[in-house]
């Protein structure tokens, strides 16, 4: 803990709604309703709500983007794969945000990070494109300082970290992998930060897990969606996004205000 008197930054939590849309569609209908989701989790203390449209429209779905984007008090953060259907989406609905993400059809959730320093000529037109159109652009890549220089290079103003790799080394119990990518994830903010760009991280965060990502002020936002959810189920969405929320401030206020290493 440090001693410093500056206050640390707020930390931004977006929520992720997607798997409202999963029970929902798993039966048909509009019960549960996403849109009531996301306001629901802006009244407990989310700053902002993420959505990612699939092209397999697997739980998210058009009407529901429609919805969020005309209904929604706050900034939405839509996920999309590079895609020519999704870019004319996003320029067509202009969320606060685009996090461009690795997307295969078979998959059940994102696996990894997107590979932007292999992507470069494919993804550059599609960051111009949503920039030109007055979207903020996230790219959602691996603790990995080439990534982070590609994606700088194409004009993103915002990284996502995956702590996917982290977070399951906390659910085994592993302790040195745990120190591993917790310093991979710690270099990486404070890497992307000195560039210029804006550090969001997530990715299997739960409350075990996020206590270490929230200290490190280099991160300014985290999205967290599947495990809130799944909570929700046990106690409620608003009691188990409030208590994110409060786990979150405690261990940012820990921080002491400090920047990573």
């Amino acid at each position: 803990m440090s001693l410093s008197n500056e206050k640390p930054p707020h930390l931004r939590l977006g929520v992720n709604i997607d798997h409202v849309a999963t029970i929902r569609n798993a039966r048909g209908g509009g019960h549960p309703d996403p849109l009531k989701a996301a306001i629901m989790a802006i009244e407990a203390g989310a700053d902002g709500i993420t959505a990612h449209l699939r092209e397999d429209r697997r739980h998210i779905s058009d009407e529901d983007i429609d919805k969020l984007r005309s209904q929604l008090p706050s900034p939405l953060n839509l996920e999309m794969a590079a895609t020519v259907e999704m870019l004319d989406i996003a320029v067509r609905h202009k969320p606060h945000a685009c996090c461009l993400v690795p997307e295969k059809r078979q998959e059940l959730t994102t696996e990894g990070g997107l590979d932007v320093v292999a992507g470069h000529n494919h993804l550059t037109p599609y960051v111009k494109q949503l920039v030109d159109a007055g979207i903020r652009v996230s790219m959602f890549i691996d603790p990995d300082f080439s990534q982070a220089d590609a994606s700088h290079s194409m004009g993103a103003d915002v990284v996502e970290i995956h702590t996917g790799t982290y977070c399951e080394a906390v659910i085994a119990g592993d302790r040195p992998k745990i120190s591993t990518e917790l310093e991979r994830i710690t270099k990486m903010a404070a890497y992307a930060s000195g560039l210029g760009l804006e550090v969001h991280a997530g990715h299997g965060l739960t409350y075990g897990s996020v206590g270490p990502i929230a200290e490190l002020t280099d991160i300014v936002e985290l999205n967290i969606g599947h495990f809130l959810v799944g909570e929700a189920i046990f106690g409620g969405l608003d009691s188990s996004i409030r208590r994110m929320r409060a786990l979150m401030d405690k261990a940012r206020a820990e921080s002491g205000g400090q920047k990573s290493a």
